[in-house]
């Protein structure tokens, strides 16, 4: 299979993107990847080119882009390049850790959405305590939701997880104020009563203060509110860890005690590392397109590699558009 990577979004481009695709083809005999970008800085840091071509553009869509005006008037920029290498079906999926809107709009105009699904979802995977991870959709790529689209959330998420992380029966939650029945807004009260009526393992309610402890495989919610509390996990954990590391360094005592802890921090820090889970999916659209984080190192580009290589492997956007088809039924 290729995997496409658009190399001039995010933080650390291109360097993370090359090192993470060197990494991914010594890993992946069946993957081939096509790096798309300026060929003289990838170039810089290609070291091995087995497996990996290149795709040369100097134009890239900017982080303050407006993304529909960027993608119609940018046709040239790496995002939309990389796309449309899937809409041609030259690729099999695409990966950028670029501008999410422009991803989501050219993802819309050139990959489609698969039939029966109203509105795709921006889905990331994120850590729990036990390791396993949580998968939150939607956060952000649809702020206005209808019941409708949170039940299609949670097909789409309980297919993620059944064929890519192998989970039997994922438990379904909705994220609310409560976990109570009949809590919440009008749209949650409806989205429970379809989620309720639903051949899925729905478990009910859920609150947001539980999901890292893996109280659900799939947290369903708008667009909305999914982003707040991917932003809210986001910023406590960078804030835990700043503290600890003042804490740790305030004194020779502590120095001493954080030396011998060493190696249990570094275990903890990777295990609440959203570089460990890949990107997040745009589910709903007719082939796999993955926004990877924008601080993605190569750590995170490599893993979003592999989720995209399992999404392609496990046609897990067959499956959805089969699901979806059936609702419609």
């Amino acid at each position: 299979m290729k995997i496409v990577i658009d190399t001039m979004g995010g933080d650390h481009a291109p360097k993370a993107h090359v090192a993470g695709a060197m990494a991914a083809v010594r890993s992946f005999k069946d993957v081939e990847i096509l790096l798309v970008g300026n060929e003289p800085e990838i170039r810089k840091h290609l070291t091995k080119s087995k497996n990996i071509s290149v795709l040369h553009t100097d134009e890239k869509i900017e982080d303050d882009d407006t993304p529909t005006r960027a993608v119609r008037r940018k046709r040239n920029a790496s995002m939309v390049l990389s796309v449309q290498e899937v809409r041609e079906g030259r690729a099999d999926a695409c990966i950028s850790s670029g501008n999410t809107g422009a991803l989501m709009t050219a993802g819309l105009l050139h990959v489609g959405r698969i039939t029966g699904i109203e509105r795709p979802a921006l889905a990331p995977m994120l850590p729990t305590v036990d390791g396993e991870g949580f998968l939150l959709l939607d956060v952000g790529a649809n702020v206005d939701a209808k019941a409708s689209h949170l039940l299609q959330n949670a097909y789409m998420g309980s297919t993620y997880m059944e064929m890519v992380k192998k989970v039997n029966r994922p438990r379904i939650g909705l994220i609310n104020v409560g976990t109570e029945d009949g809590k919440g807004n009008e749209l949650s009260k409806e989205a429970f009563d379809l989620l309720s009526e639903a051949p899925l393992h729905f478990i009910g309610n859920v609150e947001a203060r539980d999901l890292l402890n893996g109280v659900c495989d799939v947290a369903v919610c708008d667009g909305f509110s999914g982003n707040l509390v991917l932003k809210s996990i986001e910023g406590t954990a960078g804030t835990l860890f700043t503290l600890l590391k003042q804490e740790l360094t305030s004194s020779f005592t502590n120095k001493l005690a954080a030396g011998l802890l060493r190696s249990s921090f570094i275990n903890i820090k990777e295990k609440m590392s959203y570089s460990h889970y890949g990107g997040a999916g745009l589910f709903g659209l007719k082939a796999p397109v993955i926004k990877a984080h924008g601080s993605s190192d190569h750590t995170a580009v490599y893993h979003a590699i592999r989720q995209a290589r399992q999404m392609v492997n496990e046609k897990v956007t067959d499956v959805i558009s089969k699901e979806a088809n059936k609702q419609e039924e």
